[in-house]
């Protein structure tokens, strides 16, 4: 079987990373920066950090901050028309996946107008140009949108939320800054923490998996499960820990794909405007238990990254239990909900459920997933 590894030009890493943009600026030519910004990060001065560094090279940009925590069709739309005015010809997105996102859908259009409408593209769409010129700046230890190949949309009218999968989206330029991340509070830590963990586990299960993609998973598992508490603490070491681990499986999961845990969030999304990833941190450790069985010694591996010890002696039972119970463990102590009684509505779960099913990620998931089973496993958490 033939694998395609897709990642992006350019990376930088650690802290004070940002000042290595205007260098990179310089190299590639580029005149003035379309900043595409969330409005929280323009209020807090996070944006600023990454502003005034242009400023100081004197490098012209302008700002757009049109943007929604799950980015919709009105925002692009919004955000094509801007950047077209802005008289730019790249783009820096600064913020966590609803900044890089919209961005990506941006600069994707600008350079293919044929999909203007943004709906078509939805799934893997034939566009033919690289998007404009991107750095991606994020701000959060979670989506690793800055090296991915995809970005998820909301349709507001259809209440649902759509996946794009597209190589010519790619940032060029990734800055994975752990300091840009460092004002993060509490709760949105430990939501794009899960995020990540949940993109390390299911690209390791996905049916996509291979040697490569499984290298890039399984180390992420074992970094976020020894860094995340710490990053939710505010601790430097915790900090670059999730910044690696994050980027690392977004390498991971971008080239292998996804499964039901992020279909099922997707559709929470749609629906209640639930944050991604506090709706995948509540759904993981119940998809984990229903996938089990067609996942060989996979959980061996995981839990073994989680820190369980003695897996090498366990019964496949013991280890499976013990790899689902790890990442509730760490889910609770970061203080995620457990279950979704305060989320769902019991009248909204076939329309979730139908949701998920349509979703681009639900292929993937190693064991095949029903209509019924997902309405089973929603009402289970509720």
């Amino acid at each position: 079987m033939v694998s395609r590894i897709v990642l992006n030009e350019t990376s930088y890493h650690g802290a004070g990373a940002i000042l290595e943009i205007p260098g990179e600026v310089k190299k590639r030519g580029f005149k003035k920066a379309f900043v595409s910004s969330d409005p929280d990060l323009i209020k807090f001065h996070v944006t600023s950090k990454v502003t005034k560094i242009l400023e100081d090279n004197g490098m012209d940009y302008e700002i757009f901050s049109d943007i929604k925590p799950n980015p919709t069709i009105e925002n692009v739309i919004s955000g094509v028309e801007a950047y077209k005015k802005s008289g730019a010809d790249y783009i820096i997105a600064i913020g966590g996946g609803s900044s890089i996102d919209t961005s990506k859908a941006i600069g994707i259009i600008v350079a293919n107008p044929e999909f203007s409408d943004v709906r078509s593209l939805e799934g893997v769409a034939p566009t033919k140009n690289p998007s404009v010129p991107m750095i991606a700046v994020p701000t959060t230890a979670g989506t690793a949108a800055e090296v991915t190949i995809n970005y998820v949309i909301t349709d507001v009218e259809k209440k649902r939320k759509f996946v794009c999968v597209d190589p010519h989206d790619i940032p060029v330029v990734a800055v994975v800054d752990p300091d840009m991340m460092a004002t993060m509070p509490k709760g949105l830590t430990a939501a794009t923490g899960m995020d990540a963990l949940t993109h390390a586990i299911e690209g390791y299960l996905t049916k996509g998996a291979n040697p490569i993609t499984d290298m890039f998973n399984l180390k992420a598992v074992e970094l976020i499960a020894n860094s995340l508490r710490g990053a939710v603490e505010n601790s430097s070491e915790g900090r670059e820990g999730m910044a690696l681990g994050q980027y690392i499986t977004g390498m991971g999961f971008s080239n292998c794909g996804l499964g039901i845990v992020h279909s099922m969030a997707h559709a929470l999304g749609a629906v209640y405007d639930t944050p991604h990833g506090v709706g995948n941190a509540i759904l993981l450790p119940t998809v984990m238990a229903f996938n089990a069985s067609e996942t060989g010694e996979k959980y061996r591996d995981i839990a073994k990254a989680m820190g369980v010890k003695h897996t090498k002696s366990m019964t496949s039972e013991e280890y499976r239990d013990a790899a689902v119970e790890a990442v509730r463990q760490l889910s609770s102590d970061v203080g995620i909900p457990a279950d979704l009684k305060d989320i769902v509505k019991e009248e909204d779960v076939k329309f979730l459920a139908e949701s998920a099913v349509a979703d681009a990620c639900a292929p993937g998931n190693p064991r095949e997933a029903s209509l019924e089973d997902i309405i089973s496993l929603y009402q289970s958490l509720m």
